[in-house]
């Protein structure tokens, strides 16, 4: 496969977890200093690593916030919990993930994670309850 093709296909499986208006915001946000690293997050870890065959979407999900949380990476996190709901998985187990995070990467990163869970969960419903008013009155 070309880094070409590479790049492609990472930026599909990135549009496709992290939704287009973010990676759109991302892209827009690049300029000639930072153009070289998005290259490089969309073709190798995008492309290449989330890419590969080996386990799935929602598995790699699953790791990237245990990975993320206990790594203390705030923005990522955020990013990735809705990235972990657009592949499939609950805020239940998102729940769990944390919790594992809290026995083996301290109270300290579960604590912050479940505040970081908190607050995207918020805003994705927020975003839901504009796109769709009755979604407040039905939760869904």
């Amino acid at each position: 496969m070309t880094g070409a093709e590479m790049f492609d296909r990472g930026m599909a499986i990135r549009r496709k977890v992290l939704g287009d208006a973010y990676v759109d915001k991302a892209l827009s946000k690049s300029g000639p200093f930072n153009e070289p690293l998005q290259e490089l997050v969309t073709t190798y870890c995008w492309g290449w690593n989330w890419g590969r065959e080996g386990l799935p979407l929602r598995d790699r999900s699953l790791i990237n916030l245990a990975m993320i949380a206990i790594l203390n990476r705030s923005h990522e996190l955020k990013i990735h919990i809705r990235g972990a709901l657009n592949n499939g998985l609950s805020r239940e187990e998102i729940r769990e993930v944390l919790l594992q995070v809290g026995i083996y990467g301290g109270i300290p990163a579960a604590v912050d994670s479940f505040r970081l869970a908190n607050e995207a969960f918020a805003e994705i419903d927020a975003e839901a309850a504009a796109a769709d008013p009755g979604f407040a009155e039905n939760g869904e």
